[in-house]
């Protein structure tokens, strides 16, 4: 049996990702703070440039923080919330795919069929990568349900 780098790199990311526990909250948000997406604007995403959010526009969502650069931005986020939060709550979307809670990083995203997608790093948004629509299949399916486990 051949056993690549990469299968050795995605099984060894796999086994010492920070895990969520079971129970875990709806947003994946920092130990120290409860900022969602690391503080990120999540609209700005969208337009292809995460900028970091400002603490004077911020507001609370689903039990998190979530920051923004400018008022507008804000406006726009409230008046949709869905329509910006990322997938999962901002779970890596490869672990829960794979039936894992682990934390995204909004520095390894991808915007999607008009959803924003995080990744724990770049090897796994790599793997990610390789079958995003087979894997946003079973992310769905695993989605929320994976809270409770």
């Amino acid at each position: 049996m051949k056993i690549t780098i990469l299968t050795i790199t995605v099984v060894f990311a796999a086994m010492f990702m920070p895990a969520a526990s079971a129970g875990s909250d709806p947003v994946f948000t920092g130990w120290r703070d409860n900022n969602a997406v690391g503080g990120y604007d999540v609209t700005s995403f969208y337009a292809g440039l995460p900028l970091k959010g400002k603490p004077e526009f911020s507001v609370q969502h689903e039990g998190a923080r979530w920051m923004f650069t400018t008022r507008t931005n804000l406006d726009v986020f409230t008046e949709d919330p869905d329509r910006f939060a990322p997938a999962y709550g901002g779970y890596c979307a490869w672990a829960v795919a794979n039936d894992k809670l682990a934390k995204g990083s909004p520095k390894h995203w991808n915007v999607e069929d008009g959803r924003l997608y995080l990744n724990f790093n770049g090897r796994i948004k790599k793997r990610w990568s390789q079958d995003k629509a087979r894997f946003i299949q079973e992310a769905d399916a695993n989605w929320p349900a994976i809270l409770e486990d």
